[in-house]
């Protein structure tokens, strides 16, 4: 009975050093670097390697967007499948395909303006020598 309470004092004992040990070592972490804080860490660098990209992707659902009613996923399309359910008296259909072009055309204006200000990004980054250097 004795040694199981010595042996269980010592594992307390050594749990306890751990512990300490443990926290001193999470308390002396090193300072960041001077190259560390010259980065804003705002991800300008990878946003400007992804502006052409990011520039397709836009230009490509703003065209399906805005295509004609053939065009799958355009304004258009949905417009005419609201119009036929209408007609053929599916009320709960068009009405979920009305909240969906609704949807849909506040797209166009939320893309647009992405692309303008994907413009000054890309200007932006031009100037900056891509964020490589800042």
């Amino acid at each position: 009975m004795r040694n199981r309470n010595i042996a269980l004092s010592s594992v307390a004992a050594a749990t306890a050093l751990l512990g300490v040990a443990g926290t001193a070592a999470a308390d002396s972490t090193p300072a960041p670097s001077a190259s560390a804080k010259s980065a804003a860490g705002d991800g300008a660098q990878a946003l400007c390697k992804r502006v052409p990209k990011i520039e397709k992707r836009i230009h490509r659902a703003l065209q399906r967007l805005q295509g004609k009613a053939g065009r799958r996923g355009s304004v258009a399309r949905l417009e005419k499948r609201v119009e036929k359910a209408k007609a053929a008296g599916h009320t709960e259909i068009a009405n979920f395909l009305d909240h969906k072009l609704t949807r849909r055309k506040s797209l166009v204006p939320t893309l647009q303006q992405r692309q303008k200000d994907l413009v000054k990004v890309a200007t932006w980054c031009r100037s900056h020598h891509n964020a490589a250097s800042s």
